[in-house]
């Protein structure tokens, strides 16, 4: 029966079917918002140099993602059980190559729980002067927090999620509105003329904006735990994807409104220059606060996606069987201790540094394995119920699986140490996976 866990020893549990779409919407949005929109465009702005191909790239780049999104849709409607892209990869190609993709996505999903946390901690240090240098215990005791709030209960857990994410998006709106109603300089864009394009230029800024957009995928892991997956998925992915086009366009339409051509290339943070502009010293709290707001419902995401990766891996018998206990609250215990552990434990040594180059390697080879699932399913299993189906198939899915090879490849090229370190360590995991399936 889905949802059922039955442990080593004995014990049985169950995830809760209580989530809905207003859940998925923020885990969506909350899962992906981030620091990123604040910083990357001013790397795309240095590529692309002009206003109009800024824009149209960010909005291709969104579309992209939606046509993703609803490939994918398919995919957790029809099988919705909690891990995600290891439920479809295990089903279309075995639990070998399920086993791969659910390892390496439980490994960036730790590495980036700790990558994001020691941000929350220098942001944290910059608002409070006190907490400055003492970044590394913040972004522990951040975690720490977040998983006394999970063990509490999903539903608690879950309102945490959606309230949080929807603060963050009234504060990215409000800003973005401000900013563009207060800049009255909408010509700034023009200031410097525009030099010429070069390949290398606009592949360098699509896999920022690629990335910016990482995380739409979030929904998918909770299908198990929705009331309606196939009613409300479609609408959390779709509806969540279309709100953070929104938001990207508005935020490089008011730094494009704000900040001279020249000076937005040469940000690193360009929401922070914006702001100076506008509000003068206080301007950079204002975005410092805005990250805040904008990391911890994303914080609380990747927790909660980690935790039911590894639940699914033990409920399937492909990791430790105990992973998959349940408290009565709907919370995977021993998988979020799990997690929790590993991320400390990246964040206490700095190794969560070494892993974050690997982290874009893991995310284009998992999410290329899960377009290829969706059309060796539509070959293999025609007539399997899909209570939704993706827009455009097979055109569409083309599309998505072409430009997730792409993305693949340019990992591989582009940052060959970190592909071959990231195939290395998927090694030991699957040593395990071995003797797991022996002692079977």
């Amino acid at each position: 029966m889905a949802g059922i866990t039955t442990t080593a020893g004995g014990s049985v549990g169950r995830l809760r079917r209580i989530l809905g779409v207003g859940f998925g919407l923020a885990v969506t949005i909350g899962g992906t918002i981030g620091i990123g929109i604040l910083a990357t465009p001013g790397a795309v702005a240095a590529q692309l140099h002009t206003a109009t191909l800024i824009v149209v790239f960010w909005l291709l780049g969104g579309v992209y993602n939606l046509i993703g999104a609803s490939c994918l849709t398919e995919l957790g409607a029809m099988m919705p059980r909690a891990g995600g892209y290891y439920v479809y990869a295990r089903r279309a190609f075995g639990d070998w190559v399920g086993f791969a993709v659910g390892w390496t996505d439980a490994i960036t999903y730790c590495a980036v729980l700790g990558y994001v946390s020691i941000a929350i901690g220098d942001f944290l240090g910059r608002l409070v002067p006190s907490l400055a240098g003492h970044t590394r215990p913040v972004a522990i005791a951040v975690i720490v927090g977040l998983v006394a709030l999970q063990w509490t209960g999903i539903r608690i857990s879950s309102w945490f999620q959606e309230w949080a994410t929807a603060l963050k998006f009234l504060a990215f709106l409000a800003l973005c509105v401000a900013a563009i109603a207060l800049s009255g300089r909408s010509d700034a864009a023009a200031a410097a003329p525009a030099a010429p394009l070069s390949l290398s230029g606009v592949t360098g800024a699509v896999a920022s904006i690629v990335i910016a957009y990482a995380g739409w995928q979030s929904a998918l892991y909770f299908t198990e735990e929705d009331r309606d997956p196939a009613r409300n998925l479609p609408r959390a992915m779709i509806g969540g994807v279309v709100a953070v086009i929104v938001i990207y366009l508005l935020v490089n339409i008011a730094l494009l409104a704000i900040l001279p051509m020249s000076e937005l290339a040469a940000s690193d943070l360009p929401a922070a220059d914006a702001a100076r502009r506008i509000a003068g010293a206080r301007g950079e709290q204002i975005v410092t606060a805005l990250a805040l707001i904008s990391l911890v419902p994303l914080v609380n995401a990747i927790l909660m996606i980690g935790t039911r990766i590894l639940f699914a891996l033990g409920r399937d018998g492909l990791l430790w069987s105990r992973t998959a206990s349940v408290n009565p609250r709907g919370t995977p215990g021993i998988a979020t201790v799990i997690t929790t552990i590993v991320a400390v434990g990246l964040i206490a040594t700095g190794t969560f540094e070494s892993l974050v180059g690997m982290v874009a390697f893991y995310l284009t080879f998992n999410y290329a394995i899960c377009c290829l699932a969706l059309v060796a399913l539509r070959r293999r299993e025609p007539d399997a119920p899909r209570p939704f189906r993706a827009w455009g198939y097979p055109w569409t899915a083309g599309i998505v699986v072409v430009g997730a090879l792409a993305f693949l490849l340019s990992s591989l090229i582009g940052k060959t140490w970190h592909a071959l370190a990231a195939l290395g360590l998927l090694v030991p995991g699957l040593v395990v996976h071995a003797v797991l399936r022996r002692r079977r």
